[in-house]
Formats: structure tokens, sequence, C-alpha cells
């Protein structure tokens, strides 16, 4: 066969703990990557059940949703340690690029505690005592290890638009919780917001990479702190998105955004409509 016919199939992911470019591409022929995530809601609904799995909502934004984690729920904190150690401390600090350990946990830590929040490369190099090309570096290696991911800013060149904004998330609750060793429930939690954020939006971009859906994920803010958490842009169609862990918690998009698009589509994303924005 000619070799301009072969075809590759290569998986990358989380769930598979392999680094994005540390697979060797083709020079020739057809590649087909897919990618795999902890379990998404969708394929947990199927198999538990819609109702089953609603109810285990809470469970997924302490613990999330990595195989060996929904397999064993009796023994998840220690599961999540050792998920956390095989893969965070041991297997990624043998990649090549990590010359400092202790500088990859610090900066995860710091990573963990911002979820929802725009991150400052120079803010962070400051509080961990390094270089901002240092953070930069090690921050692209955890996205390529399917760690984190980012989500980068939206601007349409309008005054104050913030234009290079960054937020980072991760790709599963359970991993940022054991970074930080925070397993608190839910009705304890002072960070249920970030938690449901984070769940929400990964749950998002599952569903996007499996479905090879069209839109651009964003998030919007402006200088004087006016924000929309999540938006998808595909054109000149843009849907907004608020996330709200209590339903009865009235939400509405700021008005700064509404002004400035005003034919944007705009939802609210509580437990109540989660599954269908995610199905």
């Amino acid at each position: 066969m000619d070799s301009r016919d072969d075809v590759q199939v290569v998986i990358t992911g989380s769930s598979s703990f392999t680094l994005a470019n540390s697979v060797e591409e083709p020079l020739t022929g057809r590649k087909f990557e897919y990618k795999l995530f902890p379990l998404s809601y969708t394929e947990l609904a199927k198999h538990f059940g819609f109702l089953e799995e609603s109810k285990k909502l809470e469970l997924r934004l302490i613990y999330g949703s990595y195989p060996e984690v929904v397999t064993n729920e009796d023994g998840v904190k220690e599961t999540l340690k050792m998920l956390a150690d095989s893969h965070l401390y041991r297997d990624l600090m043998q990649y090549e690029g990590i010359r400092k350990p202790t500088v990859l946990e610090k900066l995860l830590r710091a990573v963990a505690l911002q979820v929802g929040s725009e991150v400052s490369y120079s803010e962070l190099a400051g509080l961990i005592g390094v270089s901002r090309t240092l953070v930069e570096s090690y921050l692209k290696i955890l996205e390529q290890a399917f760690i984190i991911f980012p989500l980068t800013s939206y601007s349409n060149n309008l005054r104050n638009e913030i234009k290079k904004g960054v937020k980072y998330y991760f790709w599963d609750n359970g991993i940022r919780n054991a970074v930080l060793n925070d397993f608190t429930p839910v009705p304890q939690r002072n960070d249920i917001g970030a938690l449901w954020e984070n769940y929400a939006i990964s749950e998002r971009m599952k569903r996007k990479a499996y479905s090879r859906a069209d839109g651009l994920p964003y998030f919007w803010r402006t200088t004087d702190q006016m924000e929309v958490d999540y938006l998808e842009v595909c054109g000149s169609k843009i849907k907004a998105f608020e996330f709200k862990w209590n339903p009865k918690k009235k939400s509405r998009v700021t008005k700064a955004f509404t002004n400035r698009y005003p034919d944007a589509e705009i939802e609210t994303v509580t437990p109540e409509n989660f599954g269908e924005w995610v199905g």
C-alpha cells in the first residue's frame, strides 16, 4: 500500500496519560487524533441513567469522574491522591521539560486556587519566585498533559474590553481538589461557584471535542470588572452563558455586554438545565 494511504490513529488525553506533543507525527498519510478525557456527564448519564447521575452531581463536583473514581466510590479520596501522586508528581516530573518539580507543584496549586479568575503570568511568577517565561512553559506542559486547559478573553476591539486575558480550568474537578487536598462536601464549600463553573465548562469542552461542534470558547471581561463567564462564538453569532449553582439566585448578564452585543443569545446554566446543556 502506498504510504500516502496509511492511516495513523493517535490517542491522547488525561485518561491515557499521554502528553499531546509526545506522539511522533508521520510525514505522510492521514492522522486521526482522539482525545480521551475523564468520563463525561453524558457518558455517565447513559450508563447510570439521567436521574441517578443527576443525584451524583455533588459527588462529581468534589471527586470528578476519572474511571477509577467512578468505579470505586468507597475509596475515592485514596484513589484521587494516588492518581495525583502518580500522574502529577511522578510521571509528569519525568518529562524532560520539568527542571524544578517544586515549582510545578506550587504553580499547580496557585492555578487551582484561581479557577474561574483571570490569571496573570507575572503575578504567578512573583508569587512562586521564578521567571514569567518558566511559568508559561510549565503551564504549557500541564496543558499538554491534559491536566488544565486555557480559556482566553473575547474582544471585538471595543472600548474597555480585555483583549489578552486568560483563565485556566481543570479537566477534572477531582484532580483540582486533590491538588489542594480539599474534599469538603458541597454544602460546606466556600468555593462552590468556582467548582460549578469549572465542572460545567470542562463538560461543555468535552462535548465540543467529541462532537466536533462549531463555536470557539471564550470568556468576556472589561477593565472595570464587568464579566461574562463563558462565550461560544461562531462567525458573527455569539452565545453567552452564566453559571449559577443555586437555581433560585437571580442571574443576568451584565448590561455592559448586552449593550455591546445586543444580538447575542444568553442563558444561565444551573443544575436544573445542565443535563440538557451538555447532552
